[in-house]
């Protein structure tokens, strides 16, 4: 009993772990390419102020919509460096779209934990809670949070991080109802362990993976969230750079200037669709039914 309530400790189960998501990568064409563009695209969000030609918010009125080998990938309607612009874009929307979910997660999961593991009227406030954040889109919570406390990158990252919070709830709670009942967690209550470090513990370690490709998951639609309220014009400030406010800004000119709105979606549709491919390779490398 002692032994399964410190399974987690050994270092041959994160070794196994470690092997099959390795295995899992070397098998999965779509994931290794979703890790090595996503990479890239890091890699620029951190080093955008080194290698973005000229400033993002630079202004040239001779060079409006207009490309050069200055501008590769051409300028906007104010003679903007879109390049330039997209590589700050993603220091933003990548920083958007990993904090919002760190949050949610950190909330959801603890209220999940929580519910699951104690049960009760405890549960049930939570749950209907839940249930009430449930019955209404991401997109219009967001939507509707950031129209009552205003725009600007806090209050998006607020807005969308309580939208996400049901999500990361009902995985930790599914998870928790489960675990609860092994036989390690009636040891660990045998030998005196407290509470918290039993779901801290031994209930958070297992339900880990789910959670950790619901979290994958989510960063895509963060990214998409605060991507659509900036071209709704509910997004941060104007004078910074997002992957959808430069396509709102855009969207007067397309006919003019093809590339304002083809190098920002590319860019989101890269980046979304690698977090998803590397979603799935998370999905089916920490699945326990695939490794038995």
């Amino acid at each position: 009993m002692v032994q399964n309530a410190n399974v987690l400790e050994d270092p041959v189960v994160h070794r196994t772990r470690e092997n099959r998501l390795l295995a899992t990568l070397a098998k999965d064409r779509k994931a290794q390419f979703g890790l090595i563009v996503l990479c890239l695209f890091v890699i620029g969000a951190i080093f955008a102020p080194w290698i973005a030609p000229n400033d993002p918010n630079e202004m040239t009125m001779d060079m409006m919509n207009k490309m050069s080998i200055a501008h590769p990938l051409g300028t906007d309607d104010l003679g903007r460096d879109l390049l330039s612009r997209i590589l700050h874009g993603t220091r933003i929307s990548l920083f958007i779209g990993v904090s919002t979910v760190l949050i949610a997660l950190l909330i959801g999961v603890t209220l999940g934990i929580a519910a699951g593991y104690y049960g009760g009227r405890l549960d049930f406030f939570i749950m209907r809670y839940i249930d009430l954040q449930w019955a209404f889109p991401n997109f219009i919570i967001a939507v509707y949070l950031v129209a009552v406390f205003g725009t600007g990158l806090f209050n998006i990252i607020a807005a969308i991080s309580l939208a996400f919070i049901d999500d990361f709830a009902r995985v930790a709670r599914a998870m928790t109802l489960g675990i609860r009942e092994e036989q390690y967690i009636d040891a660990a209550r045998t030998l005196g362990f407290s509470d918290k470090r039993i779901m801290l513990g031994h209930i958070l370690p297992n339900a880990m993976p789910p959670i950790i490709v619901q979290a994958t998951v989510s960063v895509s639609y963060a990214i998409l969230g605060e991507a659509s309220l900036s071209f709704l014009g509910l997004g941060v400030d104007a004078d910074t750079p997002t992957w959808g406010l430069i396509l709102a800004d855009g969207r007067g000119f397309i006919t003019q200037a093809w590339w304002l709105g083809v190098f920002p979606g590319l860019a989101i549709m890269l980046v979304v669709l690698s977090i998803n491919f590397i979603g799935d390779w998370l999905r089916d490398a920490l699945d326990v039914r695939q490794a038995v």
